[in-house]
């Protein structure tokens, strides 16, 4: 049984529903294109290869099974990429900004479309995203994005008066905030569960609890697995956080924790709050806390950011499964959040690996300017909607196309955004208490000293910018 079906309550609903079985690799195969990888990035490029070129032998390997990874044990919000306006702003510039910022809300319906059209029951629910404040240090951390938007008569957000905050919110503890109608929920391994299923239907070739063991950057190149290797025209890496066992995307990411927590089924509690529908939120801090309910009545809760653990150099281990070793924390702040679910037991918890780029935006390109193997990373825990755009990124540049995808302004070769080891590690673990201590004292009303501002400004962007944040790149 795989290790990660102790991760998640939420794979091992997936897996009692979408169970079929795919082999391991035995022996030496051939392929057009080679996937590794069998979450939302890899799936969704398979997909949109296959929708672009039935013909093409695609193959696809996974270390585990398909959404045992970060794809099936991620908090469900399936957001746009207007929450970070001003980082695509400033990375691509005003007219490309808008048009990944569109695409990455038209991506949220299609979503929703390809699951109806395929017969996916991921619970997908499209209610929306409010990012809200907590205290009063986070009000108005969202109006430099507003306004960026705005100079280009964009307006996809809609400010909702503190009253209604906290009443659809379910919680008085958020005291302003502003709402964003595209993002959805969604129960992530159902969806990748789901993926799986339709791209087998479409051709696809799927090799579960198939590792790779090495990468030949020959012509063509090579894969190399325990009991066989694959040799591909095109190879694409679609490893989320384990891409930092490359060097050349080492230098670009860093790996932290997530941590979620999720209650019994609570659904008559959750309807007297007035928290019941598919509102996914998030609020201003920088560990900061992302929550929504579930189809069946639950709260998962989560705590992100550079919060938990922090793998040594390109090493990750299984240090990030099994049930978060951060859960009494999380809880903590749930009900801190939920004062009325201050009886109600937490029966779950997992963990996950982020990877983070400075950015807080993915990157893709080919790997070490190798014509032949391709890359996407740094999703920075806002992946599942995303990702259909990295699909779409990855086929085209592995499909040769020259079009709007294979050149928009996130595909750039990775640069030193992070220091090596050991000053890596160490220092991150500096950055990641100076973040939590400026948290506290904003929580308290207080203002965090000028050490901590500053060790805590060194950390990479995340799920959205946070007060004093101008820009979504910090120092770059």
């Amino acid at each position: 049984m795989s290790i990660y079906k102790r991760n998640s309550h939420w794979l091992d609903e997936a897996l009692d529903k979408e169970s079929k079985e795919c082999p391991s690799l035995i022996g030496n195969i051939k392929a057009d294109v080679c996937i590794i990888g069998g979450g939302f990035t890899g799936l969704w490029s398979a997909i949109h290869i296959k929708e672009s070129d039935p013909s093409l032998d695609v193959v696809i390997i996974e270390k585990d099974v398909c959404g045992a990874g970060p794809s099936g044990r991620n908090g469900g919000f399936v957001l746009s990429w207007w929450g970070k306006f001003l980082t695509l702003e400033k990375l691509c510039g005003g007219e490309e900004a808008v048009r990944l910022a569109d695409a990455s809300a038209e991506a949220i319906t299609k979503i929703g479309e390809f699951c109806k059209n395929n017969n996916i029951d991921a619970h997908f629910r499209q209610d929306g995203w409010l990012w809200a404040a907590t205290n009063n240090a986070q009000i108005g951390a969202w109006e430099p994005t507003i306004e960026a938007a705005e100079r280009y008569q964009k307006y996809p957000f809609d400010r909702w008066a503190p009253e209604k905050v906290a009443h659809r919110s379910g919680s008085e503890k958020h005291v302003a905030g502003i709402f964003e109608p595209y993002p959805a929920s969604i129960q992530p391994a159902l969806l990748a569960r789901g993926l799986r299923r339709v791209a087998l239907e479409r051709g696809v070739r799927i090799f579960e609890q198939t590792p790779f063991t090495k990468l030949t950057k020959s012509n063509p190149p090579k894969i190399k697995t325990p009991k066989g290797e694959i040799t591909a025209r095109k190879i694409i890496l679609a490893i989320n956080a384990w891409s930092i066992q490359f060097s050349e995307l080492r230098k670009a990411l860093v790996v932290v924790s997530s941590d979620i927590v999720t209650t019994e089924p609570i659904p008559k509690l959750l309807s007297e709050i007035g928290f019941d529908d598919g509102l996914t939120i998030s609020d201003g801090r920088m560990l900061v806390h992302y929550y929504r309910t579930t189809q069946d009545g639950r709260i998962a809760f989560g705590k992100g950011g550079m919060n938990g653990l922090m793998p040594y150099g390109g090493n990750i281990g299984n240090m990030f499964d099994g049930p978060s070793r951060l859960s009494k924390d999380v809880e903590h702040w749930l009900k801190w959040t939920y004062p009325t679910l201050s009886k109600v037991k937490v029966n779950s918890s997992w963990t996950g690996p982020i990877d983070r780029s400075k950015s807080g935006l993915p990157f893709f390109g080919r790997l070490n300017g190798h014509e032949d193997i391709f890359f996407g990373a740094g999703y920075s825990g806002n992946g599942v909607g995303p990702t259909y755009i990295g699909g779409r990124i990855l086929a085209s540049l592995a499909l040769e196309k020259n079009d709007q995808w294979s050149n928009c302004g996130l595909v750039r070769q990775p640069t030193r955004d992070f220091p090596p080891e050991p000053i890596r590690y160490f220092g991150g673990k500096l950055v990641r208490k100076a973040i939590a201590a400026r948290d506290q004292a904003e929580d308290k009303d207080q203002k965090p000293s000028a050490l901590t501002e500053k060790l805590a400004s060194l950390a990479p962007a995340g799920l959205s910018p946070f007060k004093g944040q101008k820009s979504g790149i910090k120092n770059q």
